[in-house]
């Protein structure tokens, strides 16, 4: 049943809320193979052994129902409940930036000239890479953002700091882990929620917080509450 919920998962294309997109096509052959097996596991399954009928054991029949019914409930979980991204409370457990994952996404060399077309394509990833590699505020003068990810709070200055945040997958949900860039906002609670996902321009300078450890922060021109994307994770 798990088999076939992975492949349901995998053609409706909601596989990739579970696994990075480069495993889904590996991981929709093996599912293949294992309802493959599994059925031919089933039909040659023996009767009788030595020409004598197999003994049924008492408990062999609600063993198997309970197996039935558990394998059954899974697949009905996987299909039927509408798959969940990961959430702000997430990001928060797993501290936002605070793993290598995304670091060397882009590099200050291919950025330092790049056009203002090129800036309104990057995504939170990119400007959290460059963010890792310099805090100088002129390196960002006259650079345009317009990023989109959802909001959580900054631990250090909660009431006038945010992050918008993104997860990025590199094998699976398990091991994504929370990217963010940090915008000065006061009072941004009056308006948005922890979890909302929210569509940001403006642009980069020195962070006017005088108790955040960010030395950067995006100062926001306009903000717009936005759906979840199709694609949240960012790989």
């Amino acid at each position: 049943m798990a088999v076939v919920a992975t492949l349901w998962l995998g053609v409706t294309g909601d596989l990739t809320l579970y696994i990075h997109p480069r495993y889904v096509v590996f991981t929709m052959i093996m599912a293949v193979v294992a309802l493959l097996l599994t059925i031919a596991s089933a039909a040659a399954r023996p009767e009788h052994e030595h020409g004598e009928p197999a003994p049924r054991r008492w408990w062999s029949l609600p063993l198997r129902v309970g197996s039935v019914v558990v394998a059954l409930a899974i697949a009905v979980a996987l299909v039927a409940v509408p798959p969940a991204t990961l959430t702000a409370a997430t990001a928060s457990q797993r501290t936002i930036n605070g793993s290598s994952v995304g670091a060397d996404t882009r590099s200050l060399d291919e950025t330092a000239g790049a056009t203002d077309a090129v800036f309104a394509k990057f995504t939170v990833l990119d400007w959290s890479s460059l963010l890792r590699q310099t805090s100088d505020p002129s390196f960002y003068e006259g650079k345009s953002v317009d990023v989109t990810g959802f909001v959580t709070a900054d631990a250090s200055d909660p009431q006038n700091l945010f992050y918008v945040s993104r997860f990025v997958i590199t094998c699976c949900a398990v091991d994504a882990q929370p990217i963010g860039v940090a915008v000065y906002q006061p009072g941004w609670q009056q308006a948005l929620a922890e979890g909302d996902w929210v569509r940001l321009t403006g642009g980069f300078g020195a962070n006017p917080s005088t108790v955040s450890t960010e030395p950067i922060a995006l100062l926001v021109a306009t903000t717009e509450e936005v759906a979840e994307p199709d694609e949240p994770y960012l790989f």
